[in-house]
C-alpha cells in the first residue's frame, strides 16, 4: 500500500481527494493536514510515502512546507496539486525536488497516475505545466524576475511577502538572521525591489501569491 498524506485547506477539497484515493487500489490516505504546520508534524509521525500538497496554505506555504519535508526527509515523494501553473512556480519546485506537478482541473486518473509513477521513482508533470515549462524556455519569451531566485531565496521572497520579519523567517529555517538578511538583499537585487511593499506587488503582479492573502 502507497501511504498517502493530502496537504490541503480547503475542506470540500480533501473531501473530494479522498473520495477518488479511497477508491483507487494500493493507495492508503494516512491523514489529512488543513496547513503546512500540521503537514510537518504529521510526516513525521505518519511517514507517508507520497503527499499531495497545495502551494496556496495559510501560514506556512506549500512552497515552504514542502522544502521543509524535503530537508528532513529527502526520500518523500511530493506531487504539488494547485491552480498555480505560472513560472517560476513550477521549475523552483522541481529544482527544490518535488516529484510531481499537477493542476487541480486534472482527471481523476491523472492523479492516481501520478501518485503511483512517483511512488516508483518517476515524475509526473501535467501537460498544462509541461507546456508552461516550454514556453518560457523559448528564445524571447518574458521572464518573470523570479525566475532567477534560487529556491532557497524564493522561499525566503514568499516569506518576505507575507510581511515575515527576518528573525521570524531565521527561525523557522532554522539559520541566522544574517543569512536570511543577506537572502533578502539578493532577492531585492535581482527582482529590482527596494522594500517588501515592493516585493508584495511584484509577486502578486507575477501571480505568485493571490491579492488580499
Amino acid at each position: 500500500m502507497i501511504k498517502l498524506l493530502i496537504v490541503e485547506d480547503h475542506h470540500l477539497v480533501r473531501v473530494g481527494l479522498r473520495g477518488i484515493l479511497d477508491e483507487a487500489p494500493g493507495i492508503d490516505v494516512v491523514g489529512e493536514a488543513e496547513t503546512g504546520e500540521q503537514a510537518l508534524s504529521m510526516c513525521r509521525s505518519l511517514r507517508p510515502e507520497v503527499i499531495l500538497m497545495d502551494i496556496s496554505l495559510p501560514g506556512l506555504s506549500g512552497f515552504e512546507t514542502s522544502s521543509r519535508i524535503l530537508r528532513q526527509d529527502p526520500e518523500v515523494r511530493i506531487i504539488v496539486l494547485t491552480a498555480h501553473t505560472q513560472a517560476p512556480y513550477p521549475a523552483r519546485l522541481l529544482d527544490m525536488g518535488v516529484s510531481g506537478f499537477l493542476t487541480k482541473a486534472c482527471e481523476a486518473e491523472e492523479l492516481v497516475r501520478a501518485i503511483r509513477t512517483v511512488h516508483v521513482g518517476g515524475r509526473h508533470i501535467g501537460q498544462e505545466i509541461a507546456q508552461q515549462l516550454a514556453m518560457a524556455l523559448l528564445p524571447g519569451a518574458p521572464r518573470s524576475p523570479f525566475q532567477a531566485l534560487t529556491p532557497r531565496e524564493m522561499e525566503v521572497a514568499l516569506m518576505l511577502a507575507d510581511g515575515r520579519r527576518v528573525n521570524d523567517i531565521a527561525s523557522i529555517m532554522n539559520v541566522s538572521p544574517k543569512t536570511i538578511a543577506t537572502h533578502k538583499y539578493r532577492i531585492y537585487d535581482k527582482v529590482g525591489v527596494e522594500s517588501e511593499v515592493q516585493l508584495l506587488r511584484e509577486a502578486i503582479r507575477h501571480e505568485l501569491i493571490e491579492a488580499g492573502t
